[in-house]
């Protein structure tokens, strides 16, 4: 049986460094919300929360707005 989770348990591989990267900013969770709804994408900071500690799944399309928001490419999100 195949298991969508990484070997620590969580259901994502970036949200670390969503998390490095926001603090790199010095911006909080709700300042990324707004950031991240400029450049189109519906995101509240609950929802950030959920992403950065492993909770949530992150779509294609939020990586997408994420890479852009911190102007990094999808492999230094993902490393």
């Amino acid at each position: 049986m195949f298991i969508n989770k990484t070997q620590d348990g969580l259901n994502n591989i970036c949200g670390k460094n969503i998390a490095f990267y926001r603090n790199k900013m010095k911006i909080s969770q709700r300042e990324l919300a707004d950031k991240l709804q400029l450049v189109g994408l519906d995101i509240d900071k609950n929802a950030i929360q959920r992403i950065e500690c492993g909770k949530r799944f992150v779509t294609d399309i939020e990586i997408k707005a994420f890479t852009r928001v911190f102007n990094i490419t999808f492999e230094e999100l993902s490393k």
